[in-house]
């Protein structure tokens, strides 16, 4: 054995490659995009020729994880939060297929939204599923965990979801690892063909055996060797139910173990037996959970309507936001101490394109054409040209989700808007634009799209695009007439033609694409850094 300094989303990465995984298939999303970079760079992985190419999107990624799964190997797929709804079609169907080799969909949720558009809890999703849930409480479990999920997915032969938060996925710990790795595993394919083809006969037989799997999916939870039960002495203290990272913020207040009954939670479906217990021994129960109140509602109903449960629902706890020491501390009745303050001279900086970032001349060019046409309105995307949103350009009117920008302009130009202009990026564009371009396509929408190409997933931090030097290509595939696909430089010297490509195009009575096409300047810098290296060596 030996130690690593690990953050969470490395912890499960090298869990993973030491489980012996066959790949990881994802899509880059803050708080999770570490774990698949960290599989990309390991040298044992490299020798080992792992799978480890960034997908289109969460469902490819879930799906092509579910056909390596199919053919015997090990594998994990990685996303944020958001991610799994994009995912969940094939996500939810694989409880009713099943798995042969392990698999193990790891979401990183996001409380507080600190890089997001919500803060909703996967959680619920493995509770929708009928799946197991597994929810690490350290970096430590999160590493064994790996091993521990791939044994628990091939002998229940269904997925499991480990969900994570970003308070665990991007904090480091010292973590004990094995010097050895089990070899990539490899069954024989899957040959039962009925358990495969979901037709309605086949599903239903499935899914009522997916029922009566739930009570042993329960027990494995209450029996799992990170489930823990601690209890206090004295008669009827408060009992505390703690689920994964919260159990830690409980434990840092002191005397936490002497005074409360403590029931740790890292396996979900949540083992009523325990929940039961703790209420038994204790006078209320306080819900710690790093999310939305998920447990804190089963156990309600678990208990009698008038047994006290305390947690988020009571606002004991923060309703909205990340759990935090502090917050736990209160609700357990102790004062939070208190030893530094926040310097005086510390301002807040809001986040702002780079400074020679291409979205800068897209955006400075839209503003001076936008004001031409007083109803006009912009649709935005997700990436960093959301940032548009913020001084000094004020340049979107809306950002929902992935892809939202193109079907959003098609709807309110159906509804009379003009002109309606989406903006949206290069991985987005491939992630979920594509649909949405080719419903306007088929409805002659009178849209303007700009698919600003900075040729990298630059928001999560340079990962390769899945459509890079293919856009032209697959805009002409679904129909956009040729001589409507135009592609610029955005740089302040092309401004006048910049504003004159916009102005002919908004005026267009059909479906147009404006491709700004220019290097991230992040992945530019590095590249060069990299060139000036190499040269010295």
């Amino acid at each position: 054995m030996e130690k690593k300094l690990l953050l969470g989303d490395e912890a499960i990465a090298l869990g993973a490659i030491h489980a012996g995984i066959r790949g990881v298939y994802a899509y880059p999303g803050t708080p999770s995009t570490e774990i698949t970079e960290y599989i990309q760079r390991h040298p044992l992985a490299r020798a080992r020729g792992l799978h480890s190419t960034w997908c289109t999107n969460e469902k490819t990624a879930v799906e092509a994880a579910l056909g390596a799964s199919y053919a015997g190997a090990r594998v994990i797929a990685c996303m944020k939060h958001v991610g799994l709804n994009v995912a969940a079609d094939a996500f939810v169907n694989a409880a009713i297929t099943g798995v042969n080799g392990g698999m193990i969909v790891v979401v990183a949720d996001d409380p507080s939204m600190h890089s997001s558009q919500n803060e909703q809890d996967s959680r619920f999703y493995g509770k929708f599923s009928m799946i197991t849930t597994l929810e690490p409480s350290t970096q430590q479990e999160a590493y064994d965990m790996m091993q521990y999920g791939f044994e628990l997915s091939e002998r229940e032969k269904l997925p499991v979801l480990m969900r994570i938060v970003m308070r665990l996925a991007h904090s480091r710990a010292a973590v004990t690892v094995k010097e050895e790795a089990e070899e990539v595993r490899a069954l024989p394919c899957a040959k039962d063909p009925a358990s495969w083809v979901l037709l309605p006969a086949n599903s239903r037989r499935k899914y009522a055996a997916l029922v009566e799997q739930q009570p042993r999916l329960e027990q494995a939870a209450a029996e799992a060797p990170y489930t823990r039960y601690e209890q206090a002495s004295g008669e009827k203290p408060v009992g505390i139910l703690a689920c994964g990272i919260g159990y830690n913020y409980v434990t840092e207040v002191r005397e936490a173990a002497e005074k409360f009954n403590i029931l740790k939670i890292t396996q979900y479906p949540l083992p009523a037996d325990l929940v039961r217990r703790l209420a038994a021994d204790s006078r209320e129960i306080l819900v710690v959970e790093d999310g939305q109140p998920f447990a804190e509602e089963l156990v309600r109903g678990m208990l009698s309507a008038d047994y006290p449960v305390r947690g988020r629902l009571t606002g004991d706890l923060p309703r909205t936001g990340e759990l935090t020491p502090d917050s736990v501390a209160a609700a357990m009745g102790h004062r939070p101490e208190r030893y530094f303050d926040a310097p005086k001279n510390v301002v807040g900086r809001p986040p702002a394109l780079c400074q020679g970032c291409g979205h800068r001349d897209v955006y400075t060019a839209l503003n001076e054409v936008v004001k031409e046409y007083p109803d006009a309105r912009v649709f935005a995307d997700i990436g960093c040209y959301t940032l548009g949103a913020l001084p000094p350009f004020r340049a979107i009117d809306t950002c929902l989700d992935m892809g939202a920008s193109i079907t959003m302009a098609k709807g309110a130009a159906d509804a009379g808007v003009f002109p309606a202009i989406a903006v949206i990026g290069d991985s987005t564009f491939t992630h979920s634009g594509m649909t949405g371009l080719l419903d306007a396509v088929n409805d002659k929408a009178q849209i303007t799209v700009i698919i600003s190409d900075n040729l990298t997933t630059a928001m999560t931090g340079g990962q390769d695009s899945a459509g890079t030097n293919k856009f032209e290509a697959i805009c002409l595939g679904l129909g956009v007439e040729p001589e409507h696909v135009r592609v610029v430089v955005p740089l302040p010297k092309n401004m006048d033609e910049i504003t004159r490509v916009l102005r002919e195009e908004i005026e267009y009575k059909g479906v147009s694409v404006i491709i700004p096409r220019r290097e991230c300047i992040q992945t530019l810098n590095r590249k060069l850094k990299q060139k000036k290296a190499e040269k010295k060596a």
